[in-house]
């Protein structure tokens, strides 16, 4: 139980703050203008997602809801296999809340709730042009930011653990 303590716990953080924060958004923000914060910097704007993140349209609200049942799934599975590993067992959890959070969203109402509205520099390349950054929630933002942290570690840091680990192997077997 000890190893699966802090993913329950993580995953039900996300899962809640999540649900809370986006019945805020339905009562404070439905027919209302955006609520700017820090000028147009940020700004807590009610939008319902049909599609996926970063505005895909891949298909209906069922196909992503059928996707991320299968995709949570997979996860959850890998998750309980390597719980024993925090650094990956953690952003793993939030991945998995951030993903319920979405999926209760689309099974209560059939789209997602998005509301978190963030000015970027404007962005030109090979025809693709983007002037504010995609809306999106707590759910999302627990998914990218863990998915970011991943990439990082497994590229930068992943190999340099596992040397380290063979080195202290080799040590101890010398001893």
């Amino acid at each position: 139980m000890k190893n699966t303590a802090w993913p329950i716990i993580i995953i039900a953080l996300v899962v809640l703050s999540d649900q809370v924060t986006k019945l805020w958004a339905l009562s404070a923000l439905t027919d209302q203008p955006p609520v700017e914060l820090f000028g147009n910097l940020l700004a807590f704007t009610l939008v319902f997602n049909q599609g996926g993140a970063l505005g895909t349209s891949l298909g209906s609200s069922t196909y992503y809801l059928v996707s991320g049942l299968l995709i949570l799934t997979f996860l959850l599975y890998y998750l309980y296999h390597h719980r024993q590993y925090p650094v990956y067992s953690w952003p793993l959890s939030f991945i998995a809340g951030g993903a319920i959070g979405n999926i209760i969203d689309r099974i209560r109402l059939g789209h997602v709730i998005d509301f978190i509205d963030v000015d970027i520099p404007d962005i030109d390349l090979f025809g693709f042009h983007l002037e504010r950054w995609w809306t999106f929630n707590i759910a999302d933002a627990a998914i990218s930011c863990s998915i970011v942290f991943l990439i990082i570690h497994l590229l930068f840091f992943h190999k340099r653990q596992a040397a380290s680990s063979e080195n202290s192997r080799n040590t101890s077997e010398q001893n």
